[in-house]
Protein backbone atom coordinates (compact mmCIF):
# COMPACT_ATOMS: atom_id res chain seq x y z
CA UNK A 1 0.00 0.00 0.00
CA UNK A 2 1.43 3.34 -0.45
CA UNK A 3 1.44 6.43 1.27
CA UNK A 4 -1.18 7.86 -0.09
CA UNK A 5 -3.36 5.07 -0.01
CA UNK A 6 -2.65 4.96 3.71
CA UNK A 7 -3.30 8.25 4.18
CA UNK A 8 -6.73 8.18 3.07
CA UNK A 9 -7.37 4.71 4.55
CA UNK A 10 -6.57 6.91 7.83
CA UNK A 11 -8.92 9.81 6.69
CA UNK A 12 -11.70 7.10 6.14
CA UNK A 13 -11.63 5.55 9.07
CA UNK A 14 -11.80 8.79 10.90
CA UNK A 15 -14.04 10.28 9.37
CA UNK A 16 -16.67 7.34 10.05
CA UNK A 17 -15.62 7.17 13.85
CA UNK A 18 -17.38 10.85 14.00
CA UNK A 19 -19.83 10.06 11.79
CA UNK A 20 -20.72 7.07 14.64
CA UNK A 21 -20.18 9.33 17.70
CA UNK A 22 -22.52 12.02 16.45
CA UNK A 23 -25.12 9.38 15.30
CA UNK A 24 -24.80 8.03 18.86
CA UNK A 25 -25.22 11.57 20.56
CA UNK A 26 -28.18 12.23 18.20
CA UNK A 27 -26.71 15.15 17.16
CA UNK A 28 -27.19 17.16 13.73
CA UNK A 29 -24.11 18.58 11.76
CA UNK A 30 -25.25 21.47 12.49
CA UNK A 31 -25.79 21.30 16.06
CA UNK A 32 -21.99 20.21 16.29
CA UNK A 33 -21.35 22.73 14.20
CA UNK A 34 -22.06 25.52 16.88
CA UNK A 35 -20.87 23.71 19.22
CA UNK A 36 -17.61 23.22 17.97
CA UNK A 37 -16.78 26.11 16.03
CA UNK A 38 -16.32 24.22 12.70
CA UNK A 39 -18.50 24.81 9.14
CA UNK A 40 -20.83 22.08 8.84
CA UNK A 41 -19.66 21.83 5.42
CA UNK A 42 -16.20 21.12 7.01
CA UNK A 43 -17.81 18.26 9.14
CA UNK A 44 -19.61 16.88 5.94
CA UNK A 45 -16.08 16.45 4.02
CA UNK A 46 -14.25 15.31 7.59
CA UNK A 47 -17.01 12.48 7.51
CA UNK A 48 -16.78 11.26 3.82
CA UNK A 49 -13.00 11.05 4.59
CA UNK A 50 -12.54 13.96 2.16
CA UNK A 51 -10.93 16.43 4.80
CA UNK A 52 -7.19 16.74 6.18
CA UNK A 53 -8.42 18.33 9.49
CA UNK A 54 -6.17 19.83 11.67
CA UNK A 55 -5.79 18.72 15.08
CA UNK A 56 -7.14 22.05 16.62
CA UNK A 57 -9.98 21.94 14.89
CA UNK A 58 -10.74 17.70 14.97
CA UNK A 59 -10.16 18.50 19.41
CA UNK A 60 -12.87 21.27 19.12
CA UNK A 61 -15.34 18.39 16.70
CA UNK A 62 -14.35 15.60 19.56
CA UNK A 63 -15.27 17.88 22.34
CA UNK A 64 -18.48 18.90 20.83
CA UNK A 65 -19.66 15.14 20.88
CA UNK A 66 -18.20 14.34 23.80
CA UNK A 67 -15.26 11.63 22.34
CA UNK A 68 -11.89 11.56 23.90
CA UNK A 69 -9.57 13.23 20.75
CA UNK A 70 -7.07 9.76 21.26
CA UNK A 71 -10.32 7.62 20.60
CA UNK A 72 -10.20 8.73 17.36
CA UNK A 73 -6.67 7.95 16.55
CA UNK A 74 -7.31 4.42 18.26
CA UNK A 75 -8.74 1.05 17.43
CA UNK A 76 -11.55 1.47 20.41
CA UNK A 77 -15.35 2.64 19.51
CA UNK A 78 -15.86 6.23 19.91
CA UNK A 79 -17.43 6.09 23.48
CA UNK A 80 -21.37 7.10 23.72
CA UNK A 81 -22.49 9.96 26.55
CA UNK A 82 -23.15 7.75 29.13
CA UNK A 83 -19.94 5.35 29.16
CA UNK A 84 -18.30 8.64 28.45
CA UNK A 85 -19.47 9.88 32.07
CA UNK A 86 -18.44 6.78 33.18
CA UNK A 87 -14.64 7.27 32.19
CA UNK A 88 -15.06 10.81 33.50
CA UNK A 89 -15.71 9.62 36.88
CA UNK A 90 -13.24 6.55 37.09
CA UNK A 91 -10.69 9.35 36.41
CA UNK A 92 -11.14 10.83 40.52
CA UNK A 93 -12.15 7.38 41.67
CA UNK A 94 -10.32 6.21 44.47
CA UNK A 95 -8.71 2.88 44.32
CA UNK A 96 -11.36 1.15 46.14
CA UNK A 97 -13.80 2.26 44.13
CA UNK A 98 -11.41 1.26 40.43
CA UNK A 99 -11.36 -1.96 42.18
CA UNK A 100 -15.28 -2.50 42.66
CA UNK A 101 -16.27 -1.27 39.43
CA UNK A 102 -13.68 -3.87 38.16
CA UNK A 103 -15.23 -6.43 40.65
CA UNK A 104 -18.88 -5.73 39.25
CA UNK A 105 -17.20 -5.98 35.63
CA UNK A 106 -15.19 -9.22 36.28
CA UNK A 107 -12.35 -7.76 35.35
CA UNK A 108 -8.97 -9.23 37.46
CA UNK A 109 -11.19 -8.72 40.36
CA UNK A 110 -9.77 -12.30 41.92
CA UNK A 111 -7.97 -10.75 44.56
CA UNK A 112 -9.36 -8.36 45.62
CA UNK A 113 -12.73 -10.06 45.58
CA UNK A 114 -11.35 -12.10 48.58
CA UNK A 115 -8.83 -9.97 50.46
CA UNK A 116 -10.83 -9.71 53.48
CA UNK A 117 -12.16 -13.25 53.99
CA UNK A 118 -9.29 -15.16 55.70
CA UNK A 119 -9.35 -19.03 56.67
CA UNK A 120 -7.33 -20.73 58.96
CA UNK A 121 -6.34 -24.24 58.31
CA UNK A 122 -4.36 -26.89 60.09
CA UNK A 123 -4.61 -29.75 62.59
CA UNK A 124 -6.70 -29.68 65.46
CA UNK A 125 -4.53 -27.72 68.19
CA UNK A 126 -3.23 -25.24 66.05
CA UNK A 127 -5.34 -22.50 67.61
CA UNK A 128 -8.20 -21.48 64.70
CA UNK A 129 -10.89 -21.16 66.86
CA UNK A 130 -9.00 -19.08 69.61
CA UNK A 131 -6.60 -17.28 67.56
CA UNK A 132 -9.40 -16.93 64.95
CA UNK A 133 -11.70 -14.94 67.53
CA UNK A 134 -9.34 -13.21 68.93
CA UNK A 135 -7.38 -11.72 65.58
CA UNK A 136 -11.68 -11.61 64.24
CA UNK A 137 -12.02 -9.12 66.94
CA UNK A 138 -9.32 -7.15 66.62
CA UNK A 139 -9.76 -6.55 63.16
CA UNK A 140 -13.81 -6.04 63.53
CA UNK A 141 -14.28 -9.04 61.22
CA UNK A 142 -17.02 -11.56 61.85
CA UNK A 143 -15.40 -14.67 63.43
CA UNK A 144 -17.20 -18.20 61.93
CA UNK A 145 -16.35 -21.93 62.54
CA UNK A 146 -16.92 -24.17 59.37
CA UNK A 147 -18.23 -27.10 61.51
CA UNK A 148 -20.33 -24.60 63.53
CA UNK A 149 -21.83 -23.41 60.35
CA UNK A 150 -22.52 -26.81 58.99
CA UNK A 151 -24.07 -27.88 61.92
CA UNK A 152 -26.66 -24.95 62.03
CA UNK A 153 -27.46 -25.80 58.71
CA UNK A 154 -27.64 -29.41 58.75
CA UNK A 155 -29.81 -29.56 62.30
CA UNK A 156 -27.45 -31.70 63.10
CA UNK A 157 -24.11 -32.45 65.12
CA UNK A 158 -20.75 -32.96 63.19
CA UNK A 159 -20.32 -36.54 64.92
CA UNK A 160 -24.09 -37.08 64.17
CA UNK A 161 -23.12 -36.46 60.24
CA UNK A 162 -20.61 -38.80 60.39
CA UNK A 163 -22.73 -41.48 61.52
CA UNK A 164 -25.60 -40.77 59.38
CA UNK A 165 -24.20 -40.26 55.99
CA UNK A 166 -20.23 -40.65 56.21
CA UNK A 167 -17.13 -38.91 55.37
CA UNK A 168 -18.47 -38.26 51.97
CA UNK A 169 -21.56 -36.72 53.50
CA UNK A 170 -19.88 -34.60 55.53
CA UNK A 171 -17.76 -33.06 52.37
CA UNK A 172 -20.46 -32.43 50.92
CA UNK A 173 -21.34 -30.26 53.55
CA UNK A 174 -18.87 -28.42 53.55
CA UNK A 175 -18.28 -27.72 50.32
CA UNK A 176 -21.46 -26.26 50.10
CA UNK A 177 -21.06 -24.16 53.93
CA UNK A 178 -17.97 -23.15 52.21
CA UNK A 179 -19.59 -21.65 49.28
CA UNK A 180 -22.04 -19.84 51.57
CA UNK A 181 -20.11 -18.38 53.26
CA UNK A 182 -18.31 -16.84 50.77
CA UNK A 183 -21.57 -15.66 49.32
CA UNK A 184 -22.68 -13.96 52.58
CA UNK A 185 -19.35 -12.63 53.85
CA UNK A 186 -17.25 -9.80 51.85
CA UNK A 187 -14.99 -9.83 55.59
CA UNK A 188 -14.67 -12.76 57.51
CA UNK A 189 -11.60 -14.93 59.74
CA UNK A 190 -12.76 -18.18 59.32
CA UNK A 191 -11.90 -20.90 60.98
CA UNK A 192 -12.07 -24.77 59.44
CA UNK A 193 -11.93 -28.09 60.03
CA UNK A 194 -8.22 -30.07 60.04
CA UNK A 195 -9.17 -32.24 57.15
CA UNK A 196 -10.46 -29.83 54.55
CA UNK A 197 -7.31 -29.95 52.87
CA UNK A 198 -7.98 -33.50 51.62
CA UNK A 199 -10.75 -33.31 49.45
CA UNK A 200 -9.23 -31.72 46.02
CA UNK A 201 -12.23 -30.27 45.06
CA UNK A 202 -13.30 -28.29 48.42
CA UNK A 203 -9.69 -27.38 49.05
CA UNK A 204 -9.61 -25.83 45.11
CA UNK A 205 -12.94 -23.79 46.38
CA UNK A 206 -11.30 -22.59 49.54
CA UNK A 207 -8.46 -21.49 47.86
CA UNK A 208 -10.21 -19.45 45.06
CA UNK A 209 -12.52 -17.90 47.46
CA UNK A 210 -10.43 -17.46 50.62
CA UNK A 211 -6.68 -16.13 51.44
CA UNK A 212 -5.78 -19.16 53.07
CA UNK A 213 -3.28 -18.73 56.12
CA UNK A 214 -1.60 -21.88 57.31
CA UNK A 215 -1.43 -21.93 61.61
CA UNK A 216 1.59 -24.30 62.10
CA UNK A 217 2.70 -26.30 64.99
CA UNK A 218 4.90 -29.52 65.94
CA UNK A 219 2.99 -32.66 66.49
CA UNK A 220 4.08 -32.53 70.48
CA UNK A 221 2.80 -28.48 70.25
CA UNK A 222 -1.23 -29.92 68.46
CA UNK A 223 -1.34 -33.07 71.40
CA UNK A 224 -0.58 -30.90 74.20
CA UNK A 225 -3.01 -28.44 73.25
CA UNK A 226 -5.90 -30.61 72.83
CA UNK A 227 -5.00 -32.05 75.91
CA UNK A 228 -5.16 -28.69 77.60
CA UNK A 229 -8.48 -28.15 76.53
CA UNK A 230 -9.79 -30.99 78.90
CA UNK A 231 -10.04 -33.40 75.63
CA UNK A 232 -8.46 -37.00 76.41
CA UNK A 233 -9.53 -39.13 73.61
CA UNK A 234 -6.25 -38.29 71.31
CA UNK A 235 -4.49 -40.60 74.13
CA UNK A 236 -7.80 -42.63 75.05
CA UNK A 237 -6.64 -46.63 74.71
CA UNK A 238 -4.23 -45.38 72.08
CA UNK A 239 -0.90 -45.61 73.35
CA UNK A 240 0.59 -44.37 69.31
CA UNK A 241 -1.51 -41.73 69.39
CA UNK A 242 1.68 -39.41 68.74
CA UNK A 243 3.10 -41.13 66.06
CA UNK A 244 -0.59 -41.12 64.14
CA UNK A 245 -0.74 -37.42 64.57
CA UNK A 246 3.04 -36.95 63.56
CA UNK A 247 1.69 -38.97 60.10
CA UNK A 248 -1.37 -37.25 59.63
CA UNK A 249 0.65 -33.89 59.89
CA UNK A 250 3.39 -35.12 57.37
CA UNK A 251 0.53 -36.94 55.25
CA UNK A 252 -1.28 -32.67 54.86
CA UNK A 253 2.00 -30.56 55.20
CA UNK A 254 2.42 -30.51 51.13
CA UNK A 255 -1.13 -29.83 51.37
CA UNK A 256 -1.26 -27.17 54.25
CA UNK A 257 1.69 -25.59 52.27
CA UNK A 258 -0.49 -23.86 49.73
CA UNK A 259 -1.56 -21.67 51.71
CA UNK A 260 0.07 -17.88 51.14
CA UNK A 261 0.40 -17.07 54.22
CA UNK A 262 2.22 -19.34 57.29
CA UNK A 263 1.87 -18.58 60.98
CA UNK A 264 4.19 -20.51 63.42
CA UNK A 265 2.79 -21.17 66.44
CA UNK A 266 5.47 -22.96 68.20
CA UNK A 267 6.93 -21.87 70.99
CA UNK A 268 5.12 -18.78 70.92
CA UNK A 269 2.39 -17.58 73.62
CA UNK A 270 -1.32 -17.07 72.65
CA UNK A 271 -0.65 -12.79 72.51
CA UNK A 272 2.35 -13.71 70.47
CA UNK A 273 0.42 -15.81 67.95
CA UNK A 274 -2.26 -13.45 68.07
CA UNK A 275 -0.45 -10.57 67.20
CA UNK A 276 1.40 -12.69 64.11
CA UNK A 277 -1.90 -13.03 62.96
CA UNK A 278 -2.90 -10.07 62.96
CA UNK A 279 0.31 -8.43 61.43
CA UNK A 280 -0.05 -11.31 58.72
CA UNK A 281 -3.28 -10.09 57.74
CA UNK A 282 -3.02 -6.44 57.95
CA UNK A 283 0.47 -7.17 55.49
CA UNK A 284 -1.81 -9.21 52.93
CA UNK A 285 -4.31 -6.16 52.93
CA UNK A 286 -1.91 -3.82 52.55
CA UNK A 287 -0.11 -5.87 49.39
CA UNK A 288 -3.74 -5.77 47.78
CA UNK A 289 -4.46 -3.05 48.24
CA UNK A 290 -1.18 -1.35 46.90
CA UNK A 291 -2.28 -3.28 44.21
CA UNK A 292 -5.50 -2.23 43.13
CA UNK A 293 -3.84 1.23 44.06
CA UNK A 294 -1.33 0.71 41.04
CA UNK A 295 -4.10 -0.94 38.70
CA UNK A 296 -6.17 2.01 39.58
CA UNK A 297 -4.06 4.61 38.73
CA UNK A 298 -3.33 2.05 35.04
CA UNK A 299 -7.21 2.61 34.78
CA UNK A 300 -7.35 6.08 35.41
CA UNK A 301 -4.34 6.69 33.00
CA UNK A 302 -5.72 5.15 30.60
CA UNK A 303 -9.61 7.39 30.69
CA UNK A 304 -7.36 10.69 31.37
CA UNK A 305 -8.23 11.38 27.71
CA UNK A 306 -11.78 11.17 28.70
CA UNK A 307 -11.94 14.40 31.11
CA UNK A 308 -12.12 17.23 28.81
CA UNK A 309 -14.46 15.41 26.60
CA UNK A 310 -17.24 14.49 28.90
CA UNK A 311 -16.83 17.37 30.96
Amino acid sequence: MTRDNEANGFLDELGAKVKIARARRGMSRKLVSEISGVSPRYIAQLENGKGNISVVLLRQISQAISVPLETLFSDIEPMTGEIAQIVKKLQTASPLEVARVQTILGVNSEEYDKAERYVLIGLRGAGKSTLGRMAARELNYPFVELNAEIERQSGMAVDEIFALYGQEGYRKLEKAALDRIACNYNQVVLAAAGGVVSEPETYDLLMSKFVAIWLRASPDEHMNRVLAQGDKRPMADNPEAMEELKEILTSREALYARAPMTVDTSDRSIEESRNDLIAAIRCNRCAVLDSIEEGGARVRDACAGGRSAAS
